[in-house]
């Protein structure tokens, strides 16, 4: 069982979102300002739909934190759905309305129809409430934390887009360094969908206007990645330990990600190795000029930025519905329309930071933890001094 670990609760419609984090050392700053500021970071980005005019997301922290500190107790928050209101009869935990209207169209490339087969339930509103993205409020929620624990170890996350549709911003985003990597995460903050280069931040906005005007969705491809990430973070000696696999798990199961790539990824499979490998030099200590590989060898960081690229589908909600089957009369008909984003790629990128820092904060846990923030630094600064001095 991992040392850091969280659990999330709660539907789309119902009265909120829930988070637990279990494993949290005492003694860790925790601002809940900062988690407002990245529930609204999520909520931003041109192409989103009308659920973000309705939902301003704060956290309410419930426990676990005292005094603005971690008590090294499980961590519990509450995010409201202010559109509950709207939804106490359709999601009353209480009792059935039968005023309101079940749901049977399921929707292709959604969780309807498979999730309506598997747990045989009678109503497709029973999958796609929690198969929805609003649980991501929650874990931007848990990846809020994480950051500002790894922030006290100077270890940073960022994300840009460079992907909306058929426009593209084609970049080796693995080989750039810590300072370009940054620079490009802050200027993506003040852009509408998270894109850094102002000629093709226009040019993806055009690709979403196109998509709002046909009732269509669109997807695309953002780079997220943390700089000052310590050697030796994961391990090379159990698969379920190695810190590619469990980065490329957590980022795959954001919804709607299909593919994920760590460094160079995919275009590594089409040149030679004395292309791609990441040569090793010695000055005082051991450094690469290239990383290809993403900052991860072997499952173990390797002192380089951690450098992760995710492509999302197009959302699966279209205002002009795809076909589909009744699933009790079998008949031919339109999939059924759920308020949604036409594009949340930008969104996706912020979730894609709370995902990552959460899995190199249980990484760093797993390898300096304790139960107190003082166990911990006093564990990171002591490794560090040995393999800075070569004490190994």
């Amino acid at each position: 069982m991992p040392m850091l670990r969280f659990l999330t609760a709660g539907e789309s419609h119902g009265k909120g979102l829930i988070a637990i984090i279990e494993g949290m050392p005492a003694g860790v700053p925790i601002l809940k300002e900062e988690i407002d500021r990245e529930l609204k970071r999520r909520q931003q980005g041109y192409g989103r739909g009308g659920r973000m005019k309705i939902e301003s997301d704060e956290v309410e922290i419930l426990s676990g934190v005292r005094w603005g500190k971690t008590l090294g107790s499980p961590i519990s928050f509450f995010i409201k759905n202010r559109d509950w209101e709207n939804w106490k009869e359709a999601m009353s935990p209480d009792k059935a309305f039968e005023s309101c209207p079940t749901v049977t169209r399921p929707r292709p490339g959604h969780a309807d129809l498979a999730g309506f087969l598997k747990y045989q339930h009678t109503d497709i509103r029973n999958v796609l409430e929690r198969s929805s993205a609003r649980e991501t409020a929650a874990r931007v929620t848990v990846g809020a934390v994480a950051k500002q624990f790894l922030k006290i170890f100077d270890i940073k996350i960022g994300s840009f887009v460079t992907r909306i549709g058929s426009a593209e911003k084609k970049i080796e985003a693995a080989n750039l360094n810590e300072k370009e990597l940054l620079e490009l995460a802050q200027m993506a903050e003040s852009s509408s969908v998270r894109c850094p280069w102002k000629e093709t931040e226009a040019e993806f906005i055009e690709v979403i206007k196109q998509a709002i005007k046909n009732g269509d969705s669109v997807g695309g491809c953002f780079v997220v990645f943390a700089t000052g990430v310590p050697v030796g973070l994961g391990s090379y000696v159990h698969w379920d330990r190695k810190l590619d696999s469990k980065i490329a798990s957590g980022i795959m199961s954001i919804q709607a990600i299909k593919a994920v790539e760590i460094g160079d990824g995919v275009t590594l499979g089409g040149k030679f190795g004395s292309e791609v490998m990441d040569e090793i030099f010695y000055d005082k200590f051991f450094y690469r000029k290239t990383n290809h590989m993403g900052g991860i060898e072997g499952g173990v960081s390797n002192g380089m930025p951690i450098v992760v690229k995710a492509t999302m589908k197009p959302i699966p909600t279209l205002r002009k519905p795809l076909k589909s089957v009744d699933v009790f009369t079998k008949e031919a008909t339109a999939a059924s329309y759920e308020r949604s984003d036409v594009c949340a790629v930008p969104a996706a990128s912020v979730i894609g930071e709370a995902v990552l820092a959460w899995h190199i904060a249980e990484a760093f846990l797993e390898k300096f933890g304790g139960d107190s923030l003082k166990e911990v630094e006093s564990n990171f600064y002591s490794y560090q001094k040995q393999i800075m001095e070569d004490k190994l």
